[in-house]
């Protein structure tokens, strides 16, 4: 069978099994297996597929299209440009969270230029890292910055110190619930979270891809889909500088709420800053005067 025959017929087998963008799927599918960039699979139409890699092929179908999603089989995804690995035990990074690191990494880039002689370095600390593809993001592109990474999964903080490592990145990694590993008085210049917010009775009807497969300790948000903002209103200004920053991840239509939850806590929301479909995604907030 050719590569052009693989593409069309696996296509018309996930498309009748409900899964997006069929065919980008099976390219993205076979570019793994023939170790090949997907679109040179366009010069490579004619192409014979040997029976063993006919034989992986079809495995990875069939698995997609029981809705395992694209990232598990074949093991990862880009964020930011560098290669996350991840498993059943981490959240699989969106495209929206890239906006969140980008805006983390230009802040602390920003404090870096804007001092003279520092006497201790800036630092960063990423609150429930999941795959550490923020943590990671941030220590590769603000050398200039410590940074620590949480996560209450010891599961999850294998995935990211094993990300970390393959990609040369200086990541300090703690098993903490929320921020109870953290040594009392130590302050951070910019705290990032891409929390759980997925109220608990919604989890249920998301696709398959997300509910049957990305773990639910990263998907649960409570009732509400607020209990993590509610904790980091209540407890991140403790660990954080005066002159820091707060950086989180929005459910959709949580802005207000969010909101509303730190300036009960006196912080001060400087910016909802919007993602690629014109979602409110992300808060930037200060701790407001003592």
């Amino acid at each position: 069978m050719t590569v052009l025959e693989t593409i069309q017929r696996s296509a018309e087998f996930l498309a009748k099994k409900g899964v997006d963008s069929p065919r980008l799927q099976v390219e993205s599918l076979l570019a793994h297996v023939l170790r090949l960039p997907r679109l040179n699979l366009y010069l490579n139409f004619e192409r014979e597929l040997t029976s063993a890699e006919l034989e992986i092929v079809r495995g990875f179908v069939k698995r997609r299209g029981a809705r395992e999603p694209l990232q598990h089989i074949v093991g990862s995804t880009s964020f930011c440009g560098f290669e996350i690995a991840v498993d059943p035990n981490v959240l699989i990074p969106r495209p929206e969270t890239e906006l969140l690191a980008e805006r983390a990494w230009s802040f602390l880039n920003f404090l870096s230029t804007g001092r003279n002689q520092p006497t201790e370095p800036l630092a960063a600390l990423d609150f429930g890292t999941g795959s550490g593809c923020l943590a990671v993001a941030l220590a590769l592109k603000c050398a200039c910055a410590r940074i620590v990474a949480l996560d209450i999964s010891f599961a999850a903080l294998a995935v990211a110190r094993a990300n970390a490592k393959r990609l040369h990145a200086t990541v300090e990694f703690l098993e903490s619930d929320g921020f109870d590993a953290l040594p009392s008085g130590e302050l951070f210049d910019l705290i990032v979270a891409n929390p759980p917010y997925i109220p608990s009775a919604e989890i249920a009807v998301l696709d398959p891809e997300v509910c049957k497969f990305d773990p639910r300790l990263a998907l649960d948000g409570g009732a509400d889909g607020l209990d993590f903002y509610r904790r980091l209103a209540r407890e991140a200004a403790g660990f954080l500088k005066p002159t820091g920053r707060l950086m989180l991840e929005l459910g959709d239509e949580q802005a207000a709420s969010a909101s509303d939850l730190l300036d009960a806590h006196n912080w001060v929301v400087e910016a909802v800053e919007r993602d690629y479909a014109g979602r409110e995604r992300i808060l930037v907030a200060a701790p407001g005067a003592a």
